[in-house]
């Protein structure tokens, strides 16, 4: 039976690669930002409402995000696809690619759900790479159902179980007051001194941090003229950590660095959390070792265990999913050169032809870890006890 059904699997997805990926190099021809897919998200859902799958928009109330059901079965698979691009470089981060194939896995389960008895869903999920769209959604019951999830994830390198950093994203206000810099600096407070004083004591506090804690900002404002003394300036902040327990005592020494730059300088400070707080990525290990089997047997080569456990893929909003059920988020090897993601450079990579035959291995890759997930009796119980079947 397995081996019929992957054969299926196979053909449907060679049958429907023209599709995909045209749905891969348009979706990557017009990026669109955090909760701004509005393009990108008709494209995809067209393609699967005219493949018989019912849609449903708008879900969670988030104008962008979708959920694309077929079939009735008791075993219910949640397919993550994410459409948001970055500023500035675009799909830099393959989010085209991992669309595209979450809908190559569902078209080709489509003909086989009434055999494996699953219910396909693909999840729409805006927002991943700030605005949390899987947090909004996990909180308002768009996974309730939902059995176990997955999605593939383009990288310079081939994982299955690799895992991510829990992250916050921290943005701190300063208001001081305004004075002319050269006749009255003495009458003024400078917020912008405020910031320099927050960044030295996050650069300082680094000697400190526990391992896999560490900490990325930008200046987001300074000031405007260097002859006034700047009244307002924000900075925002990256912090990451192994897990959420460390992560949370980190982020009370970065509120700590704040507050010291308020101090000094006599300013007052605002601290806004920007986005959810994302968790540390923790994959399934049966289904990771599934789809460990499933990839080498289209000849991929994902990194060993070992290697694994020596990589991070940053920090991503399906760690919150892991928390709440059976998922799993490998990555898929497409040929960058030196380029990582969030580089303009794995941005053009992303629409090439070494892309394009990742995001084809990627939906069969899933597909038949999906297949021997449902015909492997002891699994499919496990996945149903949780209670998150329909």
């Amino acid at each position: 039976m397995g081996t019929d059904l992957k054969i299926s699997t196979r053909s449907t997805v060679e049958r429907y690669s023209d599709a995909l990926l045209d749905l891969s190099h348009s979706l990557h021809a017009e990026p669109e930002l955090a909760f701004a897919e509005h393009r990108s998200v008709e494209k995809i859902t067209s393609l699967l409402a005219r493949e018989g799958f019912k849609i449903d928009r708008g879900v969670a109330d988030l104008d962008t995000a979708f959920v694309a059901t077929y079939g009735d079965g008791e075993l219910v698979l949640g397919l993550c696809a994410e459409y948001d691009a970055l500023p500035e470089v675009g799909h830099a981060c393959g989010h085209n690619v991992i669309a595209a194939a979450s809908v190559g896995t569902a078209l080709a389960l489509r003909d086989i759900a009434d055999r494996l008895g699953i219910t396909v869903k693909v999840i729409g999920t805006p927002a991943e790479e700030v605005g949390g769209g899987k947090v909004l959604m996990l909180e308002r019951g768009v996974f309730d159902d939902v059995s176990f999830s997955m999605m593939v994830h383009p990288a310079p390198y081939e994982s299955c179980a690799a895992r991510s950093l829990a992250i916050t994203d921290l943005e701190v206000h300063y208001k001081g007051k305004p004075s002319h810099a050269a006749a009255a600096p003495h009458l003024g407070i400078n917020a912008a001194d405020a910031v320099t004083v927050a960044q030295i004591s996050i650069s300082l506090l680094r000697q400190h941090l526990e391992p896999g804690q560490m900490v990325t900002g930008i200046v987001t404002n300074g000031g405007t003229v260097p002859n006034v003394i700047p009244a307002r300036a924000s900075a925002m902040f990256d912090v990451r950590a192994e897990n959420l327990e460390s992560l949370q005592r980190l982020e009370n020494r970065i509120r700590d660095c704040f507050q010291a730059g308020a101090l000094a300088t006599g300013c007052t400070h605002e601290v806004v959390q920007v986005s959810p707080i994302y968790a540390e990525l923790t994959p399934d290990p049966w289904l990771a070792d599934a789809y460990r089997r499933a990839a080498t047997d289209l000849g991929r080569r994902p990194l060993s265990p070992e290697q694994e456990q020596r990589e991070k893929i940053g920090s991503t909003d399906m760690g919150n999913v892991t928390r709440v059920l059976p998922a799993i988020h490998p990555t898929i090897a497409i040929d960058c050169g030196d380029a990582v993601n969030h580089q303009q450079e794995f941005a053009t990579a992303c629409a090439s032809a070494s892309a394009d035959r990742a995001l084809l291995d990627g939906a069969l890759a899933m597909a038949w870890t999906t297949i021997a997930t449902a015909t492997d009796s002891q699994q499919r119980a496990r996945l149903l006890a949780r209670g998150g079947a329909a």
